[in-house]
């Protein structure tokens, strides 16, 4: 049997995710670079997952605190779409995918794995991007780099008015 190595995964599955933090409002209160935000707003920010599903793999969520869809302003509800919009746009420019996966997972019945800050996903798909490996072997190929597609975007998303 081939061996494929992944040693970022195993931060992951050995951090867990500690009680009384927010990965969210965490990644606010660090250097952006540090913590994969690509853009803050006023009430919404783009932040890379640093545990992605593909290349390129973003989280859209408000900048303030909160769980449920009806807690959000409209404001903040405007802004999550805009920036859905932008980062679609974005990731088409710089990874050229095919498709989205676009979603949220909200309480844990749905299987968010953070279900105190809500957050909506955007992934990338590829034409023939599943394959063997997820369905035999149980595990995914990310072919780049989280912080080489964090230089990509980043400027894109500093243009954001």
């Amino acid at each position: 049997m081939k061996q494929l190595w992944s040693p970022w995964r195993s931060e992951y599955i050995d951090k867990g995710v500690e009680e009384g933090v927010c990965v969210f409002c965490e990644a606010l209160n660090k250097d952006p670079k540090e913590g994969l935000v690509l853009f803050k707003g006023s009430v919404s920010f783009v932040m890379m997952n640093r545990y992605p599903y593909n290349s390129g793999h973003l989280m859209i969520s408000p900048v303030r605190h909160v769980a449920r869809l009806d807690d959000l302003s409209i404001e903040e509800s405007i802004d999550l779409f805009r920036l859905l919009r932008h980062s679609a746009a974005s990731l088409t420019k710089v990874l050229k995918p095919d498709g989205f996966n676009v979603g949220m997972n909200i309480g844990k019945a749905s299987g968010a794995g953070i279900d105190d800050h809500l957050h909506l996903h955007i992934v990338p798909r590829w034409s023939g991007d599943t394959n063997f490996m997820p369905v035999i072997g149980e595990l995914k190929v990310v072919p780049q780099h989280i912080k080489s597609t964090y230089l990509k975007l980043k400027p894109i998303f500093e243009r954001i008015s």
